[in-house]
């Protein structure tokens, strides 16, 4: 195949100026859908529900703070990818460090993290399967985990960049409209939510007894670990850095990084908007309805459990288009979610040196094949376990180590690595410290808070 249709190759014939006005670059936004089409799955419908269950609002703050702290990373992160056109790990496999075989321990660190991240996705496939199975309940949820791995791998695996952000874009719409509606129709409910209510989750508090959920819920909700290494290869794929072109250091590459940068930037701060208003909403039904009846998401009456939140509100007729409102959340991770494992996994193939990555046949073959095996893995883990809300849990503990992992290259990114012409303002690095330093509190003081 031509190096033309190769968005992860640079070449001259692909070089396009920027957009100059607010309206043309909302054309050229994409990556963004896809991202909050991940994020708003496993982080807003079960961790983020199960934290509000579990604390009640007094942990509000925990959701706000995630969603609004790492987005400078992120940004940082998608600016040396259009500065550079390096994939994600490309770009860990040039952070210090030793090296284990062709590759860095930041490569092998991302590995093994994914292998844990089974977990996560694992209880997704639970949750979208047990949704099925009380639509359905002559077949069971083991069979439709199988069917839901086969359905979103025929979707997946052809990899097609446009299919993936306009499937995301219709799924975020859906679940959006519907999770505001039942938040509204809270208001006419026992469970009407004062300003009093929102005010002390917003004290700072964190009760021991929230701390594993609270770090769990800070890993997925919002852009966690794996999004914002994700993002790396929606924003190659969107064609920012193909844009650009390759670095030449002259004033019209200057001027077309700068340009491309600009249009990243309102990306990933709309999909902050969309992430944090969704997260905020799904974190005070479940603090509003489920803490106030001591009921906390669990097992296979995980669903059941989170239908009455928009029951309560909505009316029990409402149970029926929760169940597909759910459907439609946790099955757009899935989809998302699997499009970027099976690049991220292709790439770090390619670092390790098992596959020559720069083989677009060979790429889109790893592409396709991962896109079978994965969630099979993902079902069959939770065949094996069959603790949904646990298992999202972990895998959100695990992506709060990751984010650690994150920041350190980021730091590389800024202090290492970027170009001259593009070292930002004070003000512009005091936000990023702002974010890194929060983020490595955040960790640091779950982690020792668990193990107190």
């Amino acid at each position: 195949m031509s190096q033309l249709n190769d968005p992860y190759v640079l070449t001259k014939d692909k070089i396009k100026n920027p957009p100059t006005t607010f309206r043309e670059r909302l054309k050229f936004l994409g990556p963004s859908f896809i991202l909050s089409a991940s994020i708003v799955g496993s982080g807003e419908l079960i961790a983020t529900t199960t934290l509000g269950a579990k604390a009640g609002f007094i942990t509000f703050w925990v959701i706000i703070v995630s969603c609004l702290v790492k987005v400078a990373v992120q940004l940082e992160f998608g600016k040396h990818t259009i500065l550079t056109g390096e994939t994600a790990m490309q770009a860990f496999n040039n952070l210090p460090g030793p090296r284990f075989g062709k590759a860095k321990w930041s490569v092998w660190a991302v590995l093994g993290v994914m292998l844990v991240k089974l977990l996560q996705v694992g209880g997704i496939v639970g949750g979208v399967a047990i949704i099925l199975n009380i639509a359905v309940p002559q077949a069971s949820v083991s069979l439709f985990c199988i069917l839901i791995a086969i359905v979103v791998a025929l979707m997946v695996y052809r990899g097609y960049y446009n299919f993936i952000e306009k499937f995301s874009l219709i799924m975020i719409s859906f679940f959006t409209l519907f999770t505001f509606a039942a938040l509204y129709f809270l208001n006419y409910t026992p469970f009407q939510i004062s300003w009093e209510s929102i005010w002390s989750g917003l004290q700072l508090d964190l009760p021991k007894t929230a701390v594993a959920v609270a770090l769990g819920a800070f890993g997925i909700t919002g852009v966690g670990g794996d999004e914002i290494i994700h993002y790396n290869y929606w924003c190659l794929e969107k064609g920012y850095a193909s844009y650009t072109g390759k670095k030449d250091d002259s004033e019209a590459w200057k001027n077309r990084a700068s340009g491309w940068i600009r249009v990243m930037k309102l990306d990933a701060i709309i999909a902050m908007l969309v992430y944090t208003s969704v997260t905020a909403a799904f974190y005070l039904l479940g603090a509003a309805v489920l803490h106030a009846q001591g009921k906390v998401p669990e097992g296979f009456a995980m669903i059941e459990t989170l239908s009455a939140m928009y029951t309560e509100s909505l009316g029990p007729y409402a149970k029926i288009a929760f169940l597909v409102g759910s459907f439609i959340t946790l099955f757009s991770t899935l989809f998302a979610a699997l499009a970027a494992w099976t690049r991220q996994l292709s790439d770090i193939f390619g670092q390790l040196g098992w596959i020559n990555f720069s083989d677009l046949n060979l790429r889109k073959k790893t592409v396709a094949i991962s896109a079978w095996v994965i969630p099979l893995l993902w079902a069959l883990t939770f065949i094996f376990i069959k603790l949904p809300v646990l298992m999202v849990i972990t895998g959100g503990i695990v992506g709060s180590l990751l984010l650690f992992l994150v920041v350190f290259a980021v730091i590389n990114f800024r202090y290492r690595r970027l170009h001259p012409s593009f070292i930002p303002s004070i003000a512009y690095d005091l936000i990023l410290w702002l974010s890194i330093c929060s983020i490595i509190g955040v960790g640091a003081l779950g982690i020792i808070k668990i193990f107190n």
